[in-house]
């Protein structure tokens, strides 16, 4: 069984729903004014976001992004910073791997798992 559906409430729905296709890939398959929004990547998982005027997720709380590689991690992170968000660079950890606050308040890991570096 994997997981195929994820919600996630949101302070901006518009600012997530593009941060997240300029970065990976998801595709908005409907919305709803601006406090709704369905996507979904190459496998069909499906991710809601939902508009909330107070967004509070745990301090560990995050969405990881696997990538194919380690080269892949540095290019999403140099994307990140050229467009002026405010990203550490990827450090070797439990993979290759660096967090970034998502537009609209929520946590999302790039990393490349150890069990795919090079």
């Amino acid at each position: 069984m994997k997981v195929q559906h994820l919600n996630l409430t949101v302070t901006d729905v518009p600012a997530a729903q593009k941060f997240l296709e300029t970065y990976f890939g998801l595709k908005c398959r409907g919305n709803r004014g601006d406090g709704f929004a369905v996507m979904n990547d190459e496998d069909d998982f499906i991710l809601t976001l939902m508009k909330g005027r107070e967004v509070s997720y745990p301090k560990t709380f995050h969405v990881g992004f696997p990538q194919e590689n380690q080269e892949q991690v540095d290019k999403i992170n140099q994307q990140m910073k050229e467009d002026g968000l405010d990203v550490n660079p990827p450090v070797h950890a439990h993979g290759y791997t660096f967090y970034v606050k998502a537009p609209g308040g929520f946590t999302v890991e790039v990393l490349c798992p150890s069990s795919k570096m090079n």
